[in-house]
């Protein structure tokens, strides 16, 4: 039996106009990030580093009409990007140290990233309406050439993801670090350049692992991360662990693949190691925190089982595993990713 809607139709109070608030904001909501993005390709706060510019000089220094970026400038202002005092548009503290090209922490080459996500979210109605992801991603079946040319777009990504956890997890005590379902190997890279001492091995599709070691070898990292060709689905990874890192994996894959995956995984990790999952984490109410349900949504046009899982489903599949001690953390990470960890029996 159905619960009886607030829906009020027609029936507002006398003297009262509903209005599509809500619908209107969702509608105008959207281009403070297509401003950001149009900033990042155009490469438009690098070129304001340290300076204040007219939208004339900034356009002369970008080789673009002055009319065509005014109204972007405004936009950048609005969405707090840039600054503006009679008539000069410099960064914003935050622009300049995520925006601005050779900075230690620079996102600019995020853009394509971005883009490659909010143009997949445009096709949720069909990939729900057919029951299979549009854009489908198969990291089996991708030629090599695709799977280099998609890892380059995320390579930046999980380097400092990679720095940023192992600023946040102390890894001190470990010395030997499984990125499981690593990809490009970026986030054991960043990790492991902080902790000298750590040995990290990359357990992948052999076809990715592939891939993976040309990312190894270019950040001069192959003396200490290895690969190893590995479907998590069907076989533990091989070698001991004290500790295992899980980004952005189990949401994509079954339910029933992710007990799977987990209970291998715990076959290699040392009693009492620890296992870290990292990416959209939702609480129970299924109702935020945001980025979660945003990247739950972009995932059912990428993967055929592609979600964000709740603290309690993660629960579940890592106590089935043989793991204690579970503690979920929302947007951990400044991509708005969470961190669930735990200890293995």
């Amino acid at each position: 039996m159905g619960v009886r809607s607030e829906c009020v139709g027609n029936d507002s109070s006398p003297g009262e106009t509903l209005k599509p608030s809500a619908i209107m904001h969702l509608v105008y909501a959207v281009y403070p990030s297509f401003a950001m993005l149009a900033g990042m390709q155009l490469d438009l706060f690098t070129a304001l580093d340290d300076k204040a510019l007219t939208a004339k000089s900034l356009a002369d220094s970008l080789g673009v009409l002055e009319d065509k970026i005014t109204p972007l400038l405004y936009s950048l202002v609005a969405a707090g990007l840039l600054k503006m005092e009679d008539g000069f548009f410099s960064n914003t503290e935050e622009a300049c140290a995520f925006l601005v090209r050779g900075r230690p922490n620079y996102m600019g080459s995020m853009s394509g990233f971005y883009s490659k996500l909010w143009n997949a979210a445009l096709y949720t109605a069909e990939s729900i309406r057919t029951g299979k992801p549009k854009l489908k991603i198969d990291w089996q079946a991708l030629p090599e050439e695709e799977l280099l040319t998609f890892f380059k777009t995320q390579f930046h990504s999980s380097i400092r993801a990679g720095k940023e956890i192992a600023d946040k997890l102390d890894f001190s005590e470990f010395r030997r670090l499984l990125d499981a379902g690593g990809g490009t190997g970026g986030v054991c890279i960043g990790i492991c350049n902080k902790y000298p001492n750590m040995q990290a091995t990359v357990a992948d599709f052999p076809k990715v692992v592939q891939v993976t070691e040309r990312f190894i070898k270019e950040a001069g990292m192959s003396g200490r991360i290895a690969v190893s060709p590995t479907d998590l689905s069907t076989d533990r990874p091989e070698g001991q662990y004290d500790v295992a890192i899980l980004r952005a994996l189990i949401q994509t894959i079954s339910k029933e693949h992710a007990r799977t995956v987990l209970k291998n995984i715990a076959q290699s990790i040392l009693p009492g190691g620890r296992i870290y999952i990292i990416g959209g984490i939702l609480e129970n109410s299924r109702l935020s925190p945001p980025s979660s349900l945003g990247m739950g949504l972009v995932f059912l046009n990428f993967y055929d089982d592609g979600r964000a899982c709740t603290e309690k489903e993660h629960e579940e599949m890592l106590t089935a595993a043989g793991f204690t001690d579970i503690v979920p953390e929302h947007e951990a990470l400044s991509d708005g990713m969470g961190i669930i960890s735990a200890r293995r029996l």
